[in-house]
């Protein structure tokens, strides 16, 4: 029997508006589970030829530096996604407001950025999306915070939930609360990869191969959040479970007890917070001027 091409979930072309690892996590996850065709996507950036190169042969989306083509792809396309990077946001932001119409939908990806800052950098009270993925995204499991203006529609509600959850879980959250999660999912990856870093580094030392060390970290982690995920234990009740009074794990734990693990962790995602506002308040900083 022939198989039916799959009808992508969204039929409006979306653009880009920037192409870092980001945007291609989000563009690759959408792409790889039909959510929007590859010549629905835009992408655009500021200058590199070179990336703009790699998403077109990896993806076969659009791609454009060429200022009058980006100016017309801003211009009609329904849905923006500003995905640049913080510092190049402002003037890139007062460039794309005098182009848009009321009806386009604007979702940021941008740590710290704010809907009130985007508004006033556009300057116009345009429909506004914020968002927080991760780049697990890519795989089709990332975890995003999502809070709307008050100017977006149900339309652009479902449009922007349905991009995000084909790629991951979502969280539809009051826009306080994005920094918090910013630092809990948003840079979460990278706290798990830094663990997984020092454990292949201690199976190395101790006489595993690169390879060996390699594999049963990965597994292991893997292994761990499917059982939280499977059980519907807490984490705290999986840990006791392992841990036998004067064991071998409870060794271990005592001496990450030590280095304040469980303080210096909080004290991360605390940071990171902290860290999107403080790029939030400099972009703010430029409606004044």
């Amino acid at each position: 029997m022939c198989q039916q091409p799959s009808i992508p979930l969204i039929s409006e072309k979306i653009v880009f508006y920037g192409a870092g690892s980001m945007a291609e996590a989000i563009v690759r996850g959408m792409i790889a589970r039909s959510v929007v065709a590859s010549d629905h996507v835009v992408v655009l950036n500021r200058s590199s030829n070179e990336r703009l190169a790699e998403l077109r042969a990896r993806y076969s989306v659009l791609a454009s530096n060429d200022p009058e083509q980006k100016t017309e792809y801003l211009r009609t396309a329904p849905v923006i996604v500003l995905a640049m990077k913080p510092k190049d946001a402002a003037e890139a932001l007062r460039t794309l407001g005098p182009l848009l119409n009321p009806d386009q939908l604007v979702i940021s990806v941008i740590a710290g950025l704010t809907i009130r800052t985007i508004q006033g950098l556009l300057g116009r009270q345009q429909p506004v999306v914020r968002t927080m993925p991760n780049t697990s995204s890519s795989i089709g499991l990332g975890a995003t915070g999502i809070s709307f203006s008050k100017e977006v529609d149900e339309k652009g509600r479902r449009l922007a939930l349905n991009m995000f959850e084909a790629v991951g879980l979502t969280s539809v959250i009051d826009e306080e609360r994005m920094e918090i999660l910013t630092g809990i999912s948003g840079s979460g990856p990278a706290y798990i990869y830094y663990m997984m870093e020092a454990m292949i580094a201690a199976g190395i030392r101790g006489g595993l191969s690169v390879e060996q060390s390699g594999e049963l970290t990965v597994q292991t982690v893997l292994g761990a959040a499917r059982m939280v995920q499977q059980t519907g234990e807490t984490p705290a009740a999986l840990r006791k479970k392992v841990t036998s009074p004067n064991g071998s794990t409870q060794a271990a734990l005592e001496v990450l007890d030590k280095g304040d693990f469980f303080e210096t962790v909080i004290a991360a995602v605390n940071r990171c917070a902290e860290r999107s506002r403080e790029m939030g308040a400099a972009l703010e900083k430029e409606l004044s001027k």
